[in-house]
């Protein structure tokens, strides 16, 4: 099961996340990713899904036309986990 990241870990990892924010009033981080068109928003869903599902652990996102919007928490951990980074870090490259 994944553990809440620490106060200190956190801190390092968000350092790291520079097109992330917290979400406030919520252990969240945030990101909206912006494409070309529907097609582009809809492929990088496509293989970020494919990643999330090998990890098991699945992004709350939002989709209109060319915006996806994520937001990343681990609901058993009841905040942000290396698992939270580890997908933000997949679909920042993924995003390119």
């Amino acid at each position: 099961m994944a553990q809440k990241l620490t106060a200190e870990a956190r801190k390092a990892a968000l350092g790291k996340l520079v097109h992330w924010s917290e979400v406030p009033g919520r252990d969240a981080i945030t990101r909206k990713f912006t494409f070309k068109n529907f097609n582009e928003a809809f492929g990088f869903m496509t293989r970020v899904a494919l990643v999330a599902e090998k990890m098991d652990h699945h992004p709350e996102w939002f989709n209109v036309y060319k915006t996806v919007e994520v937001t990343l928490s681990t609901h058993d951990a009841g905040g942000l986990s290396e698992l939270d980074i580890k997908l933000a870090e997949a679909m920042d490259k993924l995003a390119g």
